[in-house]
Parts: structure tokens; C-alpha cells; sequence
């Protein structure tokens, strides 16, 4: 039996958590980035103490976030935001020697509402699904988006979110597959077969790997698997490249939605979703009166359950999650306007002409992006 220990209930956006948590980050070294767009926030998920610590940053409906020891990218309502972390600031924030990454703002790219869901690098290059122009796409700084691929069954780039396009996984540096809620041509045609019409696609072939889904999200290869969370059953699926079959690894109590992996473990987000047109008629909410909100960690080869992080309150649905490797106590500098007119980031090359304020020797610690 998993115990769960409780934050205090007049604590804001307060969450029930497995005592094992706080030890599983602290003792491999990593915390958790989670966004939620109806909540408004991106979330820190860190050990402190042997407890578990939710640091909330405020953010414009974020939803795709794409997240690593060097840098993080936010999805937005119309913009990009793209943070790089900066260990130098991270070693000055009070309480000193407790914070070890601090992500700062570095651009911010208007793209309009583009319906941005998940994000990820391939080979350095930020790729971006573009929900509402059913596309996926990539910036550059004179435009909104520049598309770079579209399924074979979206017949030209119109805002009409045809398909609920979601999901990207990158294999070998390189997009790879992505997830849709229907395979439909029409101003949100997808929704009139959501529960048994989604598929996933494979991008360089533009073939269907995959179909028949119940609301599928987040597509991933790890540890020589393909991975896809099918939301409109809770569930956390692996799928055969060779046949196309769909094996269930575990159902959980919400609506899957956002998962990362480290090691042996997967981190699988649940949202609690609404009774509304959207998530109405799909099996999870006729499997589930009540569903639940939080962060699931599952043991990939088992299926088995190994904690969760359950919200209680304000936060009700999530989007994204990212492992943060290597980093235990992350900040993200949001708001803090001194700090952020006081912080330099320069390449490596420049550092040695770099002088300390009032002398000529004893340049700035090393900041490396």
C-alpha cells in the first residue's frame, strides 16, 4: 500500500503526495517542470527536506513545454518564451547554496494563437505542434511560424484546428511521430469521432501507424519502445511498429496527458477533465464519475504504480511534464525585474576579458548556456 503525506489544507494549491517522492528525486538527482493551462502556471516539482516541494511560476495559459538542464521553452496563449539556465544566478538566490538551475527569460517569439500543445528540439531546432493550423512548425524571428509539415489528409494551412493535432516524439534528432484526435479535414472535425478516431502518425513516411485511438496524446520513443498516452481511456499504452497493436500498460484515474521517462520510471500526468462536449461520450468518463489531477510514476516494465503527486484544489488538469536531469533544486525567474537587469550571459570565448567592477583581474564566474 502506497501512504501519501498532505500538504496543510490553507496552503494555496495544496496536493497529497507518496511519502517515497521526495527520495526518489533527491537520491537520482532531478526535479519535475509540469505545466497547467487552466491553472495558469508552470510548476517546479523539487525535494527539500525529504519532502516534496510545488514551486508555481505564473505563465499565460502555458500548455508545450520542452525542458533540460540548459534550457526551457513555454507555450503561451500567443507567444514562445525560451529560458536558458544560468547556475552563477541560481548560486546568488536567497537562500544561498540551496538553488542549483535558475531559468531565465532570453526571447520571447510572438506567434499569434496558434494553439501551441507539445514542443521539442531536433537537432537544436525548437519544432513546435501547431495545433490550430493542424501543422507542425518551427520559428523564425520575421514570422509567426514557418510550416514544416502538415498530415497528407489536411489539404492547406486555414485556422480551424482540423485534426487536434497534439503530440511529437523526436527519434535520432529527427520529428518522428505525432498523435491526432481524428484524421478529418473540416473546422474541428475531429470531435464528432474523438472517442474511437484518433491516430498516430509516422511523419517521415506519412503513413498511420496507429488508429482507432480514444483521445491520444504524447508519443514517445524510450528504451526502444513507442509509447502514446490514449486520454479517453486514462491510460498509458505501448504500440507494435510492425503491426500497428495497441498494448495497454496500465489505466490510471484521469485523463493521461504529458509523460517523461528517467531510468525504469515514467511520470504520466492526470487531469481531472470536465463533464463539457469536449471529453463527453469517451470511455474514461464512463469508466470514472471523478477523475483525478496530479503527476503518476509507473514503473515501465511492470505497469506497477510506484507514487503519485495528487493536487487537490486550483490545480485541475495538467499538460506537459519534463525530468530536469541532474538539477535538484530549479528556480525560474519570473517577475523579478533587479535580478534580471543585473544578469549578464556572454559565450565562452569573452569570459577572459570579462573584469570585476573596480578591478582588472578576476573575471565573472564561467556562465555557460
Amino acid at each position: 500500500m502506497i501512504s501519501a503525506e498532505t500538504v496543510p489544507e490553507n496552503a494555496p494549491l495544496r496536493s497529497v503526495y507518496t511519502s517515497n517522492l521526495a527520495q526518489l528525486l533527491s537520491q537520482n538527482k532531478f526535479a519535475l517542470a509540469v505545466s497547467t493551462y487552466q491553472a495558469g502556471k508552470v510548476i517546479l516539482i523539487r525535494a527539500e527536506n525529504n519532502q516534496l516541494n510545488t514551486h508555481f511560476r505564473h505563465f499565460n495559459r502555458p500548455m508545450g513545454l520542452a525542458a533540460n538542464a540548459t534550457r526551457m521553452a513555454i507555450g503561451e496563449a500567443y507567444q514562445l518564451v525560451e529560458l536558458y539556465n544560468m547556475p552563477v544566478v541560481a548560486a546568488q538566490l536567497k537562500p544561498v547554496d540551496k538553488h542549483d538551475a535558475c531559468y531565465i527569460p532570453r526571447n520571447i517569439h510572438f506567434t499569434g494563437d496558434i494553439d501551441i500543445h507539445e514542443m521539442a528540439w531536433a537537432s537544436e531546432e525548437l519544432w513546435i505542434v501547431n495545433t490550430r493550423f493542424s501543422c507542425l512548425c518551427t520559428l523564425e524571428n520575421a514570422y509567426s511560424f514557418i510550416p514544416r509539415w502538415r498530415p497528407p489528409f489536411i489539404s492547406g494551412l486555414a485556422a480551424e484546428d482540423r485534426c487536434h493535432l497534439n503530440g511529437l516524439a523526436i527519434v535520432n534528432q529527427r520529428p518522428k511521430y505525432v498523435t491526432a484526435l481524428g484524421a478529418t479535414n473540416t473546422p474541428q472535425g475531429w470531435r464528432s469521432h474523438k472517442a474511437v478516431g484518433g491516430i498516430l502518425m509516422d511523419v517521415e513516411n506519412n503513413e498511420v501507424v496507429c488508429q482507432g485511438l480514444s483521445m491520444p496524446h504524447s508519443p514517445r520513443y524510450y528504451a526502444g519502445q513507442l509509447w502514446v498516452l490514449e486520454s479517453g481511456n486514462g491510460s498509458v499504452a505501448t504500440v507494435d511498429l510492425k503491426t500497428g497493436q495497441l498494448t495497454t500498460v496500465v489505466e490510471l484515474p484521469g485523463f493521461t496527458r504529458g509523460i517523461d521517462f528517467y531510468g525504469p520510471l515514467a511520470f504520466v500526468g492526470l487531469s481531472q477533465v470536465r463533464e463539457s462536449a469536449v471529453f463527453s461520450g469517451i470511455p474514461l468518463t464512463d469508466r470514472l464519475k471523478e477523475r483525478t489531477c496530479g503527476i503518476w510514476v509507473i514503473h515501465i516494465e511492470t505497469g506497477e504504480i510506484i507514487g503519485f503527486l495528487r493536487f487537490e484544489d486550483a490545480v485541475q488538469e495538467i499538460f506537459s511534464i519534463a525530468v530536469l536531469p541532474q538539477i535538484c533544486f530549479p528556480e525560474i525567474l519570473e517577475g523579478d525585474e533587479k535580478t534580471l537587469a543585473s544578469s549578464y550571459a556572454l559565450p565562452d570565448e569573452v569570459l577572459s576579458e570579462v573584469e570585476s567592477q573596480g578591478h582588472q583581474s578576476n573575471p565573472l564566474p564561467p556562465i555557460k548556456e
